[in-house]
């Protein structure tokens, strides 16, 4: 029996994308794997809100397209400021450090997220070059207000990279009009494609910035290289994740059939629907509500459930969900609910969740936890 993935990525993969990565293989140089990567980068673009941005799709994983967006827009001597709200905006600093990158970082309590005095203190006491942050960490479900932080940038003579990792295509985010430089993001999550593809996208003046540095501490990672085949998708430079990429332009087709707004507003509907049923149940978050993101639930066990066996039978139930990282270890389970999940696969991991709890001799009503589920959706 296959189980129903509810981790924070990869996300379920629906059947008519899975049979677009199952079709043939052809020449990654070929006139149809051109047009579907044109599809792909063309239903990018819209889906970051840009019309003169220029979205990369590489062979890769997110963290990838982070190492992408960081090396391209960095010059000697430039200095970075990353806002962490958790694991993976720490992982941005550790990119940094990695290649011998000046940065500072100002770092949220786990729940909660950089607040945008925060960013414009820390931007009046010292000058940066880059700013970086990362949209929803999946590591403590937190979602930063990027839409207040473009608000504090605006005018300033700096790069702003948005990390969407675990956001593009399920949480807004308005590159051309919030002035975002960079977008990075990935295929498996809020697609709802297979992992397998790192993707950034770039604004003109992020373009001009690569162009204006003399070299970068990459190859396979200079977009300069890559540009002329994101053009012409048949000119090589590198050889394309050819299944991928198909199953991610036909991923991108089902959200433009959808229309992005409509999208957004499932995604949210989704997470109140969800957090009814666990509060129904007896279940807390660990986020703080103010920055809970609509992608992913990080969900505190009711008094003496135990994090293994729960989540083990969880997993023979049908369902999978994730256990708690860094100092969340233990003490939480990680519940994606992003990409193209169904009303009827929501309420069945709802009632899932109850029974398992009965199971575990937690005196709860899976129907009832259902019946608040079912109230958001079917509202």
């Amino acid at each position: 029996m296959d189980k129903l993935l509810l981790i924070p990525g990869p996300s379920p993969v629906v059947p008519r994308i899975l049979e677009a990565l199952a079709r043939p293989t052809v020449s990654h140089v070929s006139a149809d794997l051109a047009a579907e990567m044109k599809t792909a980068l063309a239903n990018l673009k819209a889906a970051v809100f840009t019309g003169t941005g220029q979205p990369f799709i590489f062979a890769g994983a997110g963290t990838l397209s982070m190492e992408v967006a960081l090396l391209n827009v960095v010059g000697k001597n430039e200095r970075v400021l990353v806002l962490s709200q958790g694991y993976f905006g720490d992982r941005m600093g550790q990119i940094a450090e990695a290649f011998g990158i000046e940065y500072d970082i100002i770092r949220s309590p786990w729940g909660s997220a950089v607040r945008p005095e925060e960013l414009r203190a820390a931007l009046d006491r010292r000058r940066y070059d880059v700013v970086a942050v990362t949209h929803v960490d999946t590591g403590t479900g937190a979602c930063a207000p990027i839409r207040e932080y473009g608000e504090v940038l605006r005018n300033r003579d700096l790069i702003w990279i948005v990390d969407g990792v675990c956001a593009t295509g399920g949480i807004e985010e308005r590159m051309d009009d919030w002035g975002i430089d960079v977008v990075l993001t990935a295929a498996q999550k809020c697609f709802g494609a297979p992992p397998g593809l790192a993707i950034d996208v770039f604004s003109e003046r992020a373009l001009a910035k690569r162009r204006s540095l003399p070299s970068v501490p990459g190859y396979y990672a200079d977009v300069l290289r890559w540009l002329p085949s994101m053009i012409d998708p048949q000119k090589y430079f590198s050889t394309h994740g050819v299944n991928e990429i198909r199953a991610f332009a036909e991923a991108t087709r089902i959200m433009m059939e959808e229309g992005m707004t409509t999208r957004f507003d499932r995604h949210s509907r989704t997470a109140r629907a969800i957090r009814a049923g666990l509060k129904t149940l007896g279940f807390g978050l660990f986020t703080e509500e103010e920055f809970q993101a609509s992608t992913l639930s990080v969900v505190r066990y009711p008094e003496g459930v135990d994090d293994a066996l729960f989540r083990a039978k969880y997993f023979e139930a049908g369902f999978v969900v994730a256990g708690g990282l860094g100092e969340t270890a233990g003490r939480v389970f990680r519940m994606g609910h992003m990409g193209n999940l169904t009303t009827p696969q929501v309420l069945a991991a709802v009632e899932a969740l109850g029974l398992v709890l009965r199971s575990m001799g937690k005196s709860v009503d899976p129907a009832a936890a259902v019946a608040s589920s079912f109230s958001i959706l079917g509202g």
